[in-house]
C-alpha cells in the first residue's frame, strides 16, 4: 500500500492548494528536514469533487431464500446501478418482515428495496423508506437483466442518472407518494463517494394497464438519441402501508389479481376445454347409433295421403266362366272360322 493517504476534500477545501507531504530521512543519516525538503516532497492532487457529500442515503438490497437466477440477476444489476447501494444475506422465510427494519438499522441504511419469493415462481418486491414508513408491495413481472442480448447499451458504472416520470404520477394521490419513494431511492445521492460526476442514463417509471413500466436508457449522442440498457420490469402495485414493511393500509390496489387466482382460473378455462370436448365427442357418438336404427313406421308418410272413395261390395252369385289357355284358346277360334 501506499505510504500516503488521501484525504477526502470537504466545502473548506475549495480554493485551497494541494498539501504537500513531507518525508524525513532517518535521524542516524543525518540531512535535516530543511535541506532535504525540496527533494523528498510528495505532492497529492487535489480531489476532484469540491464539495459535500449531504445527502446519505444508503438503499439495502437484499432477498429472501429462494429466489431464482433470474432475480439474483436482477439485484446485481440494480446494485451495479446504484452507487449508493449495500447488500446483505438473504432473510430466512420464517423470519417476519420487521426484522427487515433491525438489519437496515445495522447496515445504517434508510431505504430498502427487498424481493420475497414465494413459490419459487412468484416474486414480491418491497420498498420502504426504513424505519417509520411508508411502504409499497408490487408483484415483479417480466424481468429482462443486462446480461441479455437485446439489451446492447454500454453506460458509466457509478454515474448519476435522470429520472423520468409519467405525467399520470401527479393525477393520483397513490402514484405521487410513489412517485416520490421512487425518487428518493433510485436518485443517486449528489457527491457520493462512489459516484461520478456524469449523467448518461436515464430511468423512465411509466404507467400503462395499471402497472408501473420501467426501463433505463443510455443517453448515446447529443440530440438525445436514447438505447435501452436495462434492467427492465413490470411493477404490479398490491398496497401501499402506513409503515415500514406493515401497518395500516393506505390504499390497495382493487384490480390486482393474486398470481394464484390466475393460475386456478387458467386451470378452470381448460378443464371447461376439455369438458366441452368430450360432450362434442358423446353427442356425436349418440347421433351415429340413432342412424343405424330402423324405424318401424315412417311419422311423415301419412302426410300427404289421400283417402280413396269406399266402393259397394259386390258378391257373385254365378260361377266364373272356364278360363283357357292360349292354346286351347287358339284352337277354339280356329273351329269357329271353320263353321262360317
Amino acid at each position: 500500500m501506499s505510504a500516503f493517504k488521501r484525504k477526502r476534500g470537504g466545502q473548506g477545501a475549495v480554493g485551497k492548494k494541494a498539501k504537500k507531504a513531507k518525508v524525513v530521512a532517518d535521524r542516524d543519516g543525518a540531512p535535516s528536514e530543511t535541506e532535504q525538503g525540496t527533494k523528498n516532497e510528495v505532492t497529492v492532487p487535489a480531489p476532484v469533487s469540491s464539495g459535500k457529500w449531504t445527502n446519505k442515503e444508503r438503499v439495502l438490497i437484499f432477498s429472501s431464500r429462494g429466489i431464482n437466477f433470474r432475480t439474483r440477476h436482477l439485484m446485481q444489476d440494480l446494485r451495479t446501478m446504484m452507487p449508493h447501494s449495500k447488500a446483505d444475506t438473504k432473510m430466512d422465510r420464517k423470519d417476519k418482515l420487521f426484522v427487515v427494519n433491525e438489519v437496515c438499522e445495522i447496515k445504517n441504511c434508510n431505504k430498502c428495496l427487498f424481493f420475497e419469493a414465494k413459490k419459487k415462481q412468484d416474486l414480491y418486491m418491497w420498498i420502504a423508506n426504513s424505519p417509520h414508513g411508508p411502504s409499497a408491495k408490487f408483484l415483479v413481472q417480466n424481468i429482462h437483466t443486462l446480461a441479455e442480448l437485446k439489451m446492447t447499451g454500454n453506460c458509466l458504472k457509478g454515474s448519476r442518472p435522470l429520472l423520468s416520470f409519467d405525467p399520470k404520477f401527479d393525477k393520483e394521490p397513490q402514484f405521487a407518494l410513489l412517485k416520490e419513494l421512487f425518487i428518493q431511492t433510485f436518485s443517486t445521492p449528489h457527491y457520493h463517494p462512489k459516484s461520478q460526476p456524469f449523467v448518461d442514463h436515464v430511468y423512465t417509471f411509466t404507467i400503462a394497464d395499471n402497472r408501473i413500466w420501467f426501463r433505463n436508457y443510455q443517453i448515446i449522442e447529443e440530440d438525445a438519441s436514447l438505447v435501452e440498457i436495462g434492467p427492465r420490469f413490470v411493477l404490479n402495485l398490491i398496497k401501499v402501508f402506513q409503515g415500514s414493511f406493515g401497518g395500516p393500509t393506505l390504499y390497495e390496489n382493487p384490480d390486482f389479481k393474486s398470481p394464484n387466482m390466475h393460475r386456478r382460473e387458467i386451470r378452470i378455462a381448460a378443464a371447461a376445454r376439455v369438458r366441452e370436448k368430450q360432450m362434442v365427442k358423446e353427442m356425436q357418438k349418440m347421433k351415429r347409433t340413432e342412424a343405424k336404427q330402423d324405424l318401424s313406421k315412417d311419422i311423415t308418410a301419412d302426410v300427404f295421403l289421400t283417402p280413396a272413395p269406399e266402393k259397394p261390395v259386390h258378391i257373385e252369385t254365378e260361377a266364373p266362366e272356364p278360363r283357357f289357355s292360349n292354346k286351347n284358346k287358339r284352337k277354339a277360334m280356329k273351329r269357329q272360322r271353320q263353321r262360317r
